[in-house]
């Protein structure tokens, strides 16, 4: 095939023998992702979809039942809108006192002071601590008895209360123990306050901006698209809360399934119950609500986030 311009199109000429040695030797080279992505992705996620609408547990072969998982999910299963109820209560704390705390301590971290690195460090290192081991020790931090929480609220005259043993509070103690381990973020806006230039501060200081407005008319807008960055990580590691619960109620979701999050509720039906389809049915329609928040935040980002050099 030639065009008008009496070019011809390379997609008409057939291969050569060294273009099909370039083209195995590039699948060759490829294969191991190819395969892994398959093996562990493409067909986990295929399967899943399948098994959705059967009732499946593992052991035997599925058998095909239509919506039915999902009918039950919304029409039978109270403990479904219960721990949904409980993960969308720790999102909607969790999730904005994160990026309070993690852009406070950003600030403060950003000061041009001696011996700054040795303090970013410390407010890191919860980081790399693995999880089991900070929830183990946060059971020890929190305990009502012998807890140094408790123990220097008592000092104060307040008496403290049973965190993980007090429904009431149980929810409350994971979203202070999620402040813990904000050193990513903290990282991450770092980075972005690193790339505010320095001549919008100039300017705002010649116009007579003190430090407050500085920072609410300079700071945080230029800062926007890493918040909204940092906002959709956080809604998705949020809705998806697991270990620190699974650790700490020993997977139970106790006291009076309080801390019955979500994803706990979908391991305990696939793994304790061995209700596969039923949990595969969970996975996606946690995935629909994850999906669904991440387009509102990104519709509404426009009347929000500011991007240099973007135009009003």
């Amino acid at each position: 095939m030639r065009y008008a311009n009496g070019s011809a199109d390379l997609y008409d000429e057939p291969m050569t023998k060294s273009d099909r040695k370039r083209l195995r030797n590039g699948l060759l080279f490829a294969s191991p992702y190819i395969v892994g992505f398959t093996a562990f992705f493409l067909y986990p996620l295929l399967a899943s979809i399948y098994y959705s609408f059967c009732r499946y547990n593992a052991m035997r072969h599925p058998v095909w039942i239509g919506l039915r998982n999902y009918a039950d999910l919304f029409f039978h299963d109270p403990l479904f809108w219960k721990s949904l109820g409980n993960t969308l209560y720790y999102t909607a704390f969790a999730v904005p006192l994160s990026l309070a705390f993690s852009i406070t301590i950003a600030l403060l971290l950003n000061a041009k002071i001696r011996g700054m690195s040795v303090y970013r460090t410390v407010f890191f290192l919860p980081t790399v601590v693995p999880i089991v081991a900070s929830s183990v020790l946060w059971l020890w931090v929190l305990n009502p008895t012998a807890g140094i929480v408790n123990i220097l609220l008592g000092k104060i005259g307040i008496e403290g209360p049973g965190w993980m043993s007090d429904p009431a509070w149980s929810k409350p103690a994971l979203i202070t123990l999620g402040l813990w381990n904000v050193g990513t973020a903290i990282v991450i806006f770092l980075a972005g306050l690193k790339d505010v230039p320095e001549q919008l501060y100039e300017a705002a200081s010649i116009d007579g901006a003190n430090t407050w407005h500085r920072l609410r008319h300079v700071t945080l807008p230029m800062l926007t698209p890493t918040i909204l960055f940092n906002l959709i990580i956080g809604l998705i590691t949020a809705f998806q809360y697991f270990t620190q619960v699974f650790v700490m109620t020993n997977g139970l979701g106790t006291p009076a399934d309080s801390t019955m999050f979500y994803s706990l509720y979908l391991y305990r039906n696939a793994f304790a119950y061995l209700k596969m389809g039923y949990a595969s049915a969970l996975a996606w329609m946690l995935f629909v609500v994850i999906l669904v928040c991440t387009v509102v935040v990104l519709k509404t980002s426009a009347r929000w986030v500011y991007y240099q050099g973007s135009e009003e």
